[in-house]
């Protein structure tokens, strides 16, 4: 899914100082995901419900 990037892409705060992480931006219908170090390269989409799960399954992994 490629969807029309709606607002600014933000990467996590935990990031280090070397860029090593992905950035998410708003789309219309969820989310789109992008390599902090290759913007040239498109970035993967995520409808709404698909990012939800990621989150909260990332979100059960880690407590």
């Amino acid at each position: 899914m490629t969807a029309e990037v709606v607002g600014p892409y933000r990467k996590s705060s935990y990031s280090g100082h070397n860029n090593d992480c992905v950035e998410v931006a708003p789309t219309a219908n969820g989310c789109a995901i992008r390599d902090s170090k290759d913007h040239a390269r498109q970035p993967l989409g995520f409808a709404r419900a698909q990012w939800q799960i990621f989150l909260t399954h990332t979100k059960a992994d880690t407590s």
